[in-house]
C-alpha cells in the first residue's frame, strides 16, 4: 500500500511540474513574442540558410513575372528580406521569401493580403495567439522543410527487418523471465539477452543515422500538425477563410498521429520523463522505425493536404512579419496605389532607402525615362536603388517607403552590380550585354517594364560607350519602358535630351571637404569632384595639378595632351 502511494505521490508530482513548465515556457514564449515585434530580427542569416529558405521560392517560380537574381542581387534584397524577416517558423521565411521575389500584377491579390496585415497591426492580442501556435513549428538552421517534405519519400529505402528485430528482442526478454520463473540456468538467457539488445541498439542506431534527415521532418511535421491544430482553436477572424479547409487537411493526418506516437510523445513537444523512457524503450524494441516506413506511405497519399497546410501556415506568418516590419518603418510608409495600364507611369514622393539612418527623402513623377548624373559619391546609385526597392516591395508586400507610391503595374529589371564571370569565362562587358539584352527581350506592350540601369556599359572603351550606351537607352526609351539610368557621361544627357529627362544630384566643397546634400535636381550635372578627392586624400600635388590641367585643356580644346 506504502508503494503504490509513493508511486501515486511521484506521478502527481511530474504531472504538477509538466503543467508549471509547460505555463512557464508559454510566458517566456510570449514575452519573446512581445519583444520581438517591431523590432530588427536578431537572426543573421547565412548564405547556407538562404540557400535552404530559398528552396519554396525555386519550385514555384514564374520565369517572366517574377524578380530575377540580377535585380534581386542589385537590390540587395537579401538584406531587405532579412529586415523583414520577422517570422516565427521556417516555413513561413521560406514563404515570406517566395513572396518578395513574386511581382503581382493584380489589385485584388494584393488586397486580400492587405486585409491580412491591417487586421494583424490591429489585433495585437489575436495576432500574439496565431504567433504563439506558429511558434511550436520552429525554424531549421540549414534545412529547407519543402524540399525535405517534397523529396522525403524518395530518400528512404525502406528496411522491414525491424519487425523481425523487435520479434527477437521480445523473445529473449520472455525466455529470460521463464528461466527465473522455472529456475532454469540463467546465465544463457542472460547472454542471449545482452546479444540481441546489444545488436538491436548497434542496428538502431545504424538505421537512425542513414534517416536522420527525413526523422527529423516527420518530427517537424507533427510540429506543424500540433500548431495547426492550436490554430484552429483560436477565435479569430484572421483564421476564418482557411478554417473549414484548414481543418479538413489536418485531419486527413489522424492516422499519421496515431502511429507518430510509437516516434514521439505525439503531440506533447516540450518533451517530459515518461518521453525519456519512451526513448529508451523505442531505441531497444526499434518501434519508431517499425512506424516510420507506415508513415512515409501516409505522406505519399496527403502530400497535398500537407502542402495546403503549409501554404496556411506559411501565408500568416508571412503576413504577421510584414505587419511587425510596417511597426518598425514607425508610420513611415505608405500603401501603394498601383493601377494596370498600358503606358508606364511612376509618382512617388518622399521617398527613402530602409537601410539608412535618417534619410534624405526623394521626389519623382514622371511617365517617360530619366538620366540622373552627378559626382562620384553623390547618390546616383543610391536613388535608383531606393526606387528599384520601393517599386518591387509595392507589388509584393503592398508596403513602401516613402510618403506616397502612385504607378503602373511594373516588370522590374535592373543592370547595375554586375561582376566578371570568372567560371563561365565572361569579361565584364559580355556580362553587362547580355544584362541589358534581357531588359530588352522583356519589354511588351501588355505589362510597362521598370528598368534600373547604373553606368551603363561601364566595360568598355569611352568612345564605344558613348555611342552604344546613347543607342541602347534611346531604343528603350522608344519601347514601353521607363528606364532610371545613372552615368558620369555628361555627353548623354545632351545625345538623348529628347527622349530622357535631366536630373542631377550636386555638392559643396567646403575647406577642403566634398559636402553632398543627397538631393535630386532637375537638369544636368555641372560640377566634378574626381579631382578634387585625390587632393583630399594626400594624392602628390604634382598628379592633382597636372590632372586639372589635363581636364582645363581638353574643355578648351577637345584634344588630350600627350604625356
Amino acid at each position: 500500500m506504502e508503494v503504490v502511494i509513493a508511486i501515486a505521490v511521484v506521478l502527481l508530482f511530474l504531472v504538477i511540474k509538466g503543467v508549471y513548465d509547460s505555463r512557464q515556457t508559454k510566458k517566456i514564449i510570449m514575452m519573446q513574442i512581445k519583444d520581438a515585434w517591431g523590432q530588427y530580427p536578431e537572426a543573421e542569416l547565412t548564405p547556407e540558410r538562404i540557400d535552404a529558405i530559398r528552396t519554396y521560392y525555386n519550385a514555384t517560380m514564374r520565369p517572366g513575372q517574377d524578380v530575377d537574381d540580377i535585380t534581386w542581387n542589385d537590390a540587395n534584397m537579401d538584406e531587405i528580406f532579412e529586415m523583414i524577416n520577422n517570422t516565427c517558423c521556417s516555413i513561413g521565411e521560406e514563404y515570406l521569401y517566395a513572396v518578395l521575389r513574386k511581382l503581382e500584377y493584380k489589385n485584388e491579390v494584393l488586397e486580400e493580403r492587405e486585409k491580412l496585415i491591417a487586421y494583424f497591426q490591429e489585433h495585437t492580442k489575436e495576432r500574439e495567439s496565431v504567433q504563439y501556435a506558429l511558434r511550436q513549428m520552429g525554424k531549421l538552421r540549414t534545412m529547407s522543410f519543402y524540399k525535405e517534405l517534397r523529396h522525403i519519400k524518395e530518400n528512404i529505402e525502406r528496411k522491414k527487418v525491424h519487425g523481425i528485430y523487435c520479434g527477437r528482442m521480445a523473445a529473449s526478454i520472455i525466455l529470460l523471465a521463464l528461466a527465473v520463473l522455472q529456475s532454469w540456468p540463467i546465465v544463457p538467457f542472460i547472454v542471449i539477452t545482452i546479444v540481441c539488445l546489444a545488436d538491436n541498439v548497434i542496428k538502431y542506431y545504424k538505421r537512425k543515422a542513414d534517416i536522420e534527415n527525413s526523422f527529423f521532418i516527420l518530427t517537424h511535421i507533427l510540429k506543424l500538425l500540433y500548431g495547426a491544430d492550436l490554430l484552429l482553436e483560436l477565435d479569430c477572424e484572421a483564421i476564418n477563410p482557411y478554417r473549414s479547409q484548414l481543418e479538413q487537411m489536418v485531419n486527413q493526418y489522424s492516422s499519421f498521429r496515431k502511429k507518430a506516437k510509437f516516434i514521439t510523445g505525439g503531440n506533447n513537444m516540450s518533451g517530459d520523463l515518461l518521453d525519456i523512457i519512451m526513448d529508451y524503450v523505442r531505441m531497444i524494441f526499434h518501434m519508431d522505425l517499425i512506424m516510420f516506413d507506415s508513415m512515409i506511405k501516409d505522406l505519399e497519399s496527403n502530400t497535398d493536404e500537407l502542402l495546403g497546410i503549409y501554404e496556411i501556415i506559411g501565408k500568416l506568418d508571412a503576413f504577421i512579419a510584414i505587419a511587425s516590419f510596417r511597426t518598425f518603418l514607425k508610420g513611415e510608409y505608405c500603401i501603394p496605389k498601383l493601377y494596370q495600364q498600358a503606358k508606364p507611369k511612376l509618382d512617388v514622393e518622399n521617398m527613402y532607402h530602409p537601410f539608412i539612418e535618417e534619410p534624405v527623402k526623394n521626389s519623382i513623377h514622371s511617365n517617360s525615362c530619366l538620366l540622373v548624373t552627378g559626382s562620384n559619391a553623390s547618390g546616383k546609385s543610391t536613388f535608383i536603388k531606393t526606387a528599384a526597392v520601393n517599386a518591387i516591395l509595392a507589388q509584393t508586400i503592398h508596403t513602401c517607403t516613402c510618403q506616397k507610391y502612385s504607378a503602373s503595374f511594373f516588370q522590374v529589371y535592373s543592370s547595375m552590380a554586375l561582376t566578371d564571370n570568372l567560371l563561365g569565362k565572361e569579361s565584364y562587358y559580355i556580362v553587362e550585354i547580355k544584362s541589358l539584352k534581357r531588359i530588352l527581350d522583356s519589354a511588351n506592350d501588355r505589362v510597362p517594364t521598370l528598368c534600373f540601369v547604373d553606368e551603363v556599359l561601364r566595360g568598355t572603351n569611352t568612345l564605344e560607350r558613348i555611342a552604344a550606351s546613347s543607342r541602347i537607352l534611346e531604343y528603350l526609351a522608344r519601347l514601353n519602358v521607363l528606364c532610371f539610368a545613372a552615368t558620369h557621361d555628361i555627353e548623354l544627357t545632351y545625345i538623348l535630351e529628347k527622349h530622357f529627362q535631366n536630373y542631377h544630384f550636386q555638392e559643396e566643397v567646403k575647406e577642403d571637404q566634398v559636402v553632398f546634400d543627397y538631393q535630386l535636381r532637375p537638369g544636368r550635372a555641372t560640377s566634378r569632384n574626381a579631382i578634387k578627392l585625390l587632393k583630399m586624400m594626400n594624392y602628390p600635388m604634382e598628379v592633382v595639378e597636372k590632372a586639372g590641367n589635363e581636364v582645363n585643356h581638353f574643355l578648351n580644346t577637345g584634344s588630350w595632351n600627350n604625356i
